[in-house]
């Protein structure tokens, strides 16, 4: 039996809503009916990349532009939903605390408007942006026309990516995850409203299939997800990954306040559902103790419906929570959940409509190869393992952020130095703190943008 909805998610191709033979009921993590979405299939997906090849493609677009688009992003009335029904339906589907949906808004905003100040700041120092008569120098260009981006559900906060590749001057076919159509939805439309060239805009809804043709017709792809989605693209030479973060903290010295701020605020921050939240913390002090101090404080998130502003944790459907809780049980290999004494519930929070939020996880270790320390979840899941100078890098590898909670910034150059450890902040900062022009992973220029040589002769 089919249930209407009062909103539609549309298909759009090279910027212009298409019809689709297959819609997509997209229920809320309580089961309520949210949105009708229109689904591409794969044919679609690839017809959709051949007519963007027989289109001229100009220049990227102008920086005002830009701009435009992150103020509508953020205070326009867009596809029917205001900024605050946005945030709502973002929640309520993805069960991401309506807070954080709150708090990308405004990082959209910036991120847009600051495209063209990462575009300045990421061109090589040698390139021209002119080159004249009689010269022969460096240029910079994309490695090709068009991008597809197959996008995850996880946080609002990862389409900020795409949004360079647009002030690279590329078209973007986004394949959005399944429990957030919204936010490229939302971000398309502020940029076709702000002026952009609609053929540099498509939302192609759709499953595995259509991401597959996707990546297979683009001549580049952006791919996040865990290590299956990646291995899955792993042979396509166009493929640009963001898989898991595995962030971590390192963590020397006294167990103070201060240094349990930082490491809360790494793991919890935006529900611990960034690819920047902290999954393992390695400290020299006690790990059982720093365990019992870090589940005092995480065990006391409030467990509320997505939409409601007491929120601080994710929520999914009660049968997938559970399903989660024990996958975790399964990989704890000798692990102590310090968290457990704490709950009544096992860790999920019925919240008696069908959605259950997933509590704090922190599991003390007694060993640093512990593999706890290369576990990523979907929830704030935090591995405790000891760590010693004797070995100060090694069990940090294969981090995409590493806070460095310590006095001892030798051990920030050592981590820097460290080609798999992708960005390190030392002295307090939390994992998932970033400046208007740091690299997420690199730069995305580094995969979407290349150097080469253009000279012109000189005139008699």
């Amino acid at each position: 039996m089919s249930v209407a909805t009062a909103y539609k998610v549309p298909l759009i191709r090279a910027g212009v809503t298409a019809k689709s033979a297959e819609t997509v009921l997209l229920r809320g993590v309580d089961g309520t009916p949210l949105a009708d979405v229109d689904m591409a299939p794969p044919l679609a997906a690839t017809l959709t990349v051949a007519e963007l090849r027989r289109r001229p493609l100009g220049e990227a677009p102008p920086a005002e532009t830009f701009k435009r688009m992150g103020e509508l992003f953020g205070t326009a009335t867009l596809n029917g939903l205001t900024p605050a029904d946005y945030c709502e339906m973002q929640s309520r589907s993805a069960g991401v605390p309506i807070s954080v949906a709150r708090r990308s808004i405004v990082d959209m905003a910036e991120t847009c408007a600051n495209a063209p100040l990462r575009v300045a700041a990421e061109r090589p120092a040698g390139a021209a942006v002119h080159v004249g008569p009689g010269e022969i120098k460096a240029v910079w260009l994309r490695r090709g026309d068009n991008l597809s981006v197959i996008a995850p559900s996880n946080n609002p906060g990862t389409h900020t990516q795409w949004v360079h590749a647009l002030a690279y001057g590329y078209q973007l076919l986004v394949r959005p995850g399944t429990r957030d159509p919204f936010t490229p939805s939302r971000l398309i439309a502020a940029a076709l409203e702000a002026g952009m060239e609609p053929s540099r805009l498509s939302l192609l809804p759709g499953g595995h299939a259509t991401a597959d043709a996707l990546v297979k017709a683009a001549d580049l792809s952006l791919v996040f997800g865990g290590d299956a989605a990646i291995r899955r693209y792993a042979d396509n030479p166009g493929l640009v990954p963001r898989g898991p973060g595995r962030s971590k903290v390192l963590h020397t010295g006294a167990i103070t306040d201060e240094a349990l701020d930082v490491i809360c605020d790494s793991v919890a921050y935006d529900a611990g559902l960034r690819c920047t939240n902290t999954s393992a913390v390695f400290t020299d002090a006690d790990p059982a103790e720093l365990g019992r101090a870090l589940a005092q404080r995480l065990g006391a998130l409030v467990a509320a419906p997505p939409q409601t502003d007491e929120a601080q944790l994710p929520v999914m459907p009660i049968e997938q929570a559970r399903a989660m809780r024990a996958h975790l049980a399964s990989r704890l290999a000798g692990a102590v959940e310090a968290t457990a004494p704490l709950y009544q519930d096992g860790g999920v929070a019925d919240l008696g409509d069908g959605s259950a939020a997933l509590r704090p996880a922190v599991l003390v270790c007694d060993r640093p190869d512990h593999p706890g320390g290369g576990i990523e979840l979907p929830f704030a899941c935090v591995w405790v393992l000891p760590w010693n100078r004797r070995d100060p890098i090694t069990p940090l590898k294969d981090t995409l952020a590493l806070s460095i909670v310590s006095d001892d910034e030798e051990l920030a150059t050592l981590a820097l130095r460290e080609p798999s450890i992708r960005k390190v902040v030392f002295g307090g900062l939390p994992t998932h703190a970033a400046g208007p022009t740091s690299p997420h992973d690199g730069y995305l220029s580094g995969d979407l943008m290349e150097v080469r040589a253009y000279g012109i002769a000189a005139r008699p």
